[in-house]
């Protein structure tokens, strides 16, 4: 009986140390959509140094003009996505209350709302992963999972992510990680 594929929507990936040289190299991706016919995700951690309102070309909401901007993958890198929150969204997709979107014209409308709960963050670019693609690197343990958390998303500073996702995993292998240079010649 074949095995039935574990799809890890709502989850976090993060490099298992088998990455080292490629682009998700440390990185941490929400999962933000995974079913038979593929994946997609957002890198979380790799910040471009610009604000968003320097590299779009649209009439924004000061508001999001002076939010940092992430570079959400190495595929698209022109392609907008962004990840909202609020005090209660009914309709999120990704995670309780954690929306994924790609509309300008939405992007706009938070922008200009006034709720004081209410987090952004903006991505130029996606990862993405062909139907059973990621399925087979997840069995060849270039990843490692961890639950999503409102929190983590928003909350945690980009460059200390994946340190304190590895941390909070426990285990002695990913607490030795998490404290690694990136470059061991470093140490």
């Amino acid at each position: 009986m074949p095995e039935k594929p574990k799809y890890v929507k709502g989850q976090f990936l993060l490099d298992s140390g088998e990455l080292v040289g490629s682009f998700f190299q440390r990185t941490v991706v929400l999962i933000c959509q995974h079913d038979a016919e593929g994946a997609f995700g957002l890198v979380l951690n790799r910040a471009t140094g610009t604000k968003v309102g320097e590299m779009i070309v649209a009439d924004l909401p000061d508001t999001l003009k002076e939010c940092p901007l992430y570079l959400g993958g190495p595929v698209q890198p022109t392609a907008l996505s962004y990840l909202h929150t609020d005090a209660f969204l009914p309709e999120a997709n990704v995670l309780p209350d954690v929306n994924l979107g790609h509309s300008l014209d939405t992007l706009v409308e938070i922008g200009e709302s006034f709720s004081p709960q209410k987090k952004i963050r903006l991505f130029a670019g996606y990862a993405g992963w062909s139907g059973g693609q990621l399925e087979d690197e997840l069995r060849r343990k270039a990843w490692v999972t961890f639950p999503a958390s409102f929190e983590l998303i928003f909350d945690t500073p980009a460059d200390q992510l994946w340190p304190a996702i590895l941390r909070r995993k426990g285990g002695w292998k990913n607490k030795l990680r998490a404290q690694m240079p990136e470059d061991l010649s470093w140490n």
